[in-house]
């Protein structure tokens, strides 16, 4: 399975339930690498998109603690093996985890390439991404060259866990 998240530069990805900063590349990026694949988010992700509805054109598979949660064009489930089982015959490279801090914590161990929008810059976070740099498990193996939006720098990485 994927991941597919941007961090800042201390790995945080988002604070009072938002995002830490929109880039319309990294947007790009998300929807050109998950369109027609499926999606696992937690609850709070899914409200935060617009309309709180699933993203078009993708599979949704959303988490919850609450059993009786539902929402409209999306999979409802409570836990990761819940999860693990909705997505169970699809190839590993068409599931992307895509947050938020408990679910890529909770992924981690099932996944084997992560994508990651690294901003060069500190915001005031509330929410982490693991930092995959810190972890002997992962190692970079591509980056593309800098490129800015408005003020913002910001690379595209490509992690992938060792020896799997």
């Amino acid at each position: 399975m994927n991941m597919i998240v941007a961090v800042d530069k201390n790995w945080g990805i988002g604070k009072d339930g938002r995002l830490l900063v929109t880039i319309p590349e990294d947007q790009r990026l998300f929807r050109e690498e998950t369109l027609k694949k499926t999606v696992i988010m937690g609850r709070k992700t899914l409200e935060s998109l617009p309309g709180g509805q699933p993203l078009y054109g993708r599979t949704t598979v959303v988490l919850s603690r609450n059993p009786d949660y539902r929402v409209k064009g999306a999979r409802c489930v409570s836990g990761v093996e819940e999860a693990l089982k909705a997505v169970g015959e699809q190839r590993s490279e068409d599931v992307f985890v895509a947050g938020g801090e408990e679910i890529y914590r909770a992924f981690l161990p099932y996944c084997d390439v992560a994508h990651v929008t690294f901003i060069d810059y500190g915001y005031e976070a509330d929410a982490y991404f693991p930092n995959l740099d810190k972890d002997p498990d992962w190692v970079l193996e591509a980056e593309t060259e800098e490129a800015t939006c408005f003020d913002i720098c910001y690379t595209f990485r490509r992690y992938v866990r060792r020896n799997r």
